[in-house]
């Protein structure tokens, strides 16, 4: 790295994705390090942070040691967080990324309902944007392609059989959401 530099820059760049309904409550969620190891932790940083963003008119927070871009849309809030010192318009990016990808599954139709109905495109658009923290993909007809059944033509018998995989526990969580 050249001199003056204060840190070292990293392809890890993502801290997590998080979605929350209205009420605080998670729809679904991804880390990809251990700032928050247990689920406990997790929760306490979630209801952390919808209490400080719920009724925010900003788009980003910093706070207990994240950067955080967020957007809300109807009964929903979506999440991209990094590090305190991350750049907020690769986040941002990410988050514009993640919720055009998840509008194009859903048809414009980014609500609750509509996104556990398709939670299974949702889970997998979440896995291909970002993978162990580093950002794979930044185009959302992409992530929407292979999320959907016209891009499951072209995956193997491995790939789809996680697709069904997914499918099944989409709708199982639906029948226990609702």
């Amino acid at each position: 790295m050249f001199e003056g530099a204060e840190r070292m820059t990293s392809l890890y760049t993502i801290k997590g994705i998080l979605i929350l309904d209205n009420d605080g409550n998670r729809l679904l969620c991804k880390y990809y390090d251990d700032t928050f190891p247990t689920v406990k932790d997790q929760k306490q940083f979630e209801k952390k942070l919808f209490k400080k963003t719920v009724n925010s008119n900003a788009e980003i927070v910093m706070f207990e040691g994240v950067t955080c871009v967020f957007r809300s849309n109807i009964d929903l809030i979506f999440y991209v967080f990094g590090n305190s010192n991350e750049n907020e318009l690769l986040l941002a990016s990410v988050l514009g990324t993640y919720f055009e990808a998840i509008e194009l599954v859903t048809r414009d139709n980014v609500e609750k309902q509509t996104v556990l109905d398709h939670l299974d495109a949702v889970m997998l658009i979440t896995d291909e944007i970002v993978d162990g923290g580093i950002v794979l993909e930044a185009d959302p007809t992409t992530l929407a392609n292979n999320a959907t059944s016209s891009g499951k033509e072209e995956m193997s018998s491995t790939e789809q059989a996680f697709a069904s995989g997914l499918t099944k526990m989409g709708s199982l969580l639906r029948k226990h959401l609702t």
